[in-house]
């Protein structure tokens, strides 16, 4: 397994149940064949640029262990999920 981390953006506009379910859908996905050794919900912020007509939105950053084959599947379900603004996954090389 190799370490992994990925950053994504909820738009501001999903309910705090919905943000949670979303949060909990991809850490089932890690958990999955992975494990999440730390997660971070940052909370609100302001976004750098407009994206997709949203001014800010909700930053969760989550470090994991995994396998290429788990990466493949969380950036596939995160590709098509409507409350996902951006996201970005990388080696953690430290």
């Amino acid at each position: 397994m190799r370490k992994y981390e990925v950053m994504y953006i909820v738009r501001p506009d999903v309910e705090e149940q919905a943000f949670q379910a979303t949060v909990e859908k991809f850490q089932a996905i890690i958990n999955n064949g992975g494990e999440v050794t730390k997660s971070d919900v940052m909370g609100k912020r302001r976004l750098a640029y407009e994206i997709k007509k949203f001014r800010d939105g909700f930053y969760v950053l989550v470090n994991f262990n995994a396998t290429p084959a788990v990466v493949a599947e969380l950036e596939r379900v995160m590709k098509i999920s409507d409350e996902i603004i951006r996201y970005l996954i990388v080696n953690d090389v430290a």
